[in-house]
């Protein structure tokens, strides 16, 4: 069960939001890079989750962005068969983030997020982070170029996963 809860003070949040992939482009030692995290800062609420709480679920449609402060979560996907599988075991030191998408438009869930132990993330939606980018349109940019950065990493990835994936079922078809 979530809950909200007053968000930590920008000095503690501050790292935690230079260690993720999106933000860690940003020079806290730069006073305008330091007035955009503040204005991001501003932004995030935090909601902590009991160990076994679904934090997002696949193929629901979610409109907020998460990141991991504290604890750990395990990311499940249900197979054709309907079965739910482990993909991955995450904890907060990892720089986790998860429902990205969410920053571009409403997303539909690819994955099970639940917390696989008591656990604190600090959440924006995705309608309050285009108002931030209206108001700090270098914050869109370098946000957007980081995240374009890695759906094209993603999308390698699969094209490979997909080759690979061809060329075993062509050598069982031909062997």
């Amino acid at each position: 069960m979530k809950t909200d809860e007053k968000l930590d003070v920008f000095e503690e949040v501050l790292p935690k939001l230079l260690k993720i992939q999106l933000f860690a482009d940003f020079n806290p030692s730069d006073e305008n890079d330091l007035r955009i995290l503040r204005t991001v800062y501003s932004g995030l609420k935090l909601q902590t989750f009991k160990a076994g709480d679904e934090i997002i679920k696949e193929g629901e449609l979610g409109e907020s962005f998460y990141i991991l402060t504290a604890g750990s979560v395990q990311v499940l996907r249900n197979t054709m068969a309907g079965d739910r599988i482990a993909l991955a075991n995450l904890t907060s030191d990892m720089g986790i983030f998860f429902g990205e998408t969410a920053l571009i438009g409403t997303d539909t869930r690819g994955a099970t997020v639940v917390a696989a132990s008591d656990c604190r993330t600090c959440v924006i939606t995705g309608k309050k982070f285009k108002e931030m980018c209206e108001k700090e349109p270098v914050l869109g940019y370098r946000v957007m170029f980081s995240l374009a950065k890695r759906m094209n990493a993603t999308i390698k990835k699969a094209n490979n996963d997909m080759a690979t994936l061809y060329e075993a079922l062509f050598d069982e078809v031909v062997n």
